[in-house]
């Protein structure tokens, strides 16, 4: 990459419209070089916020956290942007984390999540619910191990992907469901990319939109798919999510 690169914020919104205001304003400036919403047919009124705010708003039918995500990255793919930095939209995780984990981009990681277990007793402290905090920690646990990627927490929302990234998954393979999270960390691990953390918070005492526990536990039957596609692929099958034939990193486009 030559020059400073390209960082660009996704807004992911359903139904955030009272919360946009207050997090645009609160996003770190010197860290984004343009922000953009990408809104999951709210049916709210936030194209008009955004507007007044001067926030480009994209829309399109519903389709869920996956598709929302995925339908922003390809905007911000479009825009040129060398970082995709994903950012909730009900301005739960404290978007603090991004000047760090841009100045990690920038040592050579290929993509960073700011995770809420680099300190264990934070996110307690933050009142995480103690079900999900003991899931967070065993499922994390089990994909540190199997995908070999050290970091402490794979299941936040805060992150950041380099465009490399982005261009070497399967996109078009993967869930528009929450899963689709989860799923790209997993082809990010298959290719060899390097990832690395930087500590963030979440906040539990306002409205926000967590799933909930059954489809937690949904998510947790549907992580258990993808790892073991995971173990096929690197034993040399051919799976949805997974190519026989690795990535190169750092060929994108070849």
């Amino acid at each position: 990459m030559i020059g400073h690169p390209k960082v660009i914020g996704i807004i992911l919104a359903y139904q955030h419209a009272t919360f946009l205001e207050e997090l645009y304003r609160g996003l770190p400036r010197g860290s984004l070089d343009e922000v953009i919403v990408s809104n999951d047919d709210s049916g709210d009124g936030i194209e008009v916020i955004a507007g007044r705010l001067g926030i480009p708003c994209y829309s399109h039918p519903r389709m869920g956290y996956g598709g929302n995500l995925k339908f922003g990255m390809h905007k911000a793919i479009d825009k040129g942007a060398d970082y995709i930095v994903e950012i909730h939209g009900d301005n739960q995780f404290d978007t603090a984390f991004i000047g760090p984990a841009v100045d990690k981009m920038n040592q050579g990681f290929d993509l960073v999540l700011g995770s809420r277990f680099v300190d264990r007793q934070q996110p307690l402290r933050d009142k995480m619910p103690l079900v999900k905090y003991l899931a967070n920690i065993g499922l994390s646990a089990i994909a540190r191990t199997i995908l070999g990627v050290p970091i402490t927490e794979f299941h936040t929302g805060a992150r950041i992907y380099s465009r490399q990234v982005i261009e070497a998954v399967h996109l078009d393979r993967t869930s528009d469901d929450f899963i689709f999270g989860f799923e790209i960390l997993a082809q990010a691990a298959y290719h060899g990319f390097k990832f690395g953390e930087v500590p963030t918070r979440c906040y539990y005492g306002r409205k926000h939109t967590s799933i909930s526990l059954w489809r937690s536990t949904i998510y947790a039957l549907q992580m258990s798919g993808v790892l073991s596609e995971y173990g096929l692929a690197r034993l040399g099958f051919r799976t949805k999510l997974f190519d026989n034939r690795r990535y190169h990193v750092g060929n994108v486009g070849d």
